[in-house]
């Protein structure tokens, strides 16, 4: 099953760890203003957090294959 490529360790691979961060950094979002389209910060901060991880993880992807 091998088609020899060399799969090692990149440095691209931080771009996904950095991600995390501001995801378990709660206290930095834990707040109801700015609200946008009458969501609260808390909630569009996440979801915002969900398309920037795609986002990278798509970069990463394409950057090491």
């Amino acid at each position: 099953m091998d088609n020899g490529r060399r799969h090692a360790w990149s440095w691209w691979y931080l771009l996904l760890l950095l991600q995390f961060i501001p995801a378990l950094w709660v206290p930095f979002y834990n707040s109801v203003e700015p609200t946008f389209a009458g969501m609260p910060f808390f909630y569009w901060f996440q979801l915002a957090l969900v398309f920037v991880g795609a986002a990278a993880t798509a970069v990463v992807y394409w950057v090491t294959e």
